[in-house]
């Protein structure tokens, strides 16, 4: 089971999933969106442009292939906001 925490404007929600269902990675992300460099996260963890980067969270493929992220994709998209947010932590931690 997964479960979305979603917090906007003083509303939680939280959103409960079975692992068949599939909720697109865009969705998911909503609450960073705007707060993260995606271009960076592409580039430096993907090795690929912003633009690869959009389609995949746009669900667009290539070149007649379905769109989405794969398995693989989503493991190392996972590894970098982790990475991500375990280095906001530590800077945050710093400041003095």
């Amino acid at each position: 089971m997964i479960i979305l925490i979603n917090k906007k404007k003083d509303m939680e929600q939280v959103v409960s999933v079975t692992k068949k269902e599939t909720i697109p990675i865009k969705q998911q992300i909503s609450d960073i969106l705007v707060e993260v460099s995606w271009g960076t996260i592409s580039t430096d963890y993907f090795g690929k442009s912003r633009s690869w980067l959009s389609k995949k969270m746009n669900e667009k493929g290539f070149n007649g292939e379905p769109g989405g992220f794969t398995d693989e994709e989503k493991e190392v998209l996972r590894g970098a906001l982790v990475d991500l947010s375990e280095r906001i932590r530590k800077v945050a931690i710093g400041i003095v």
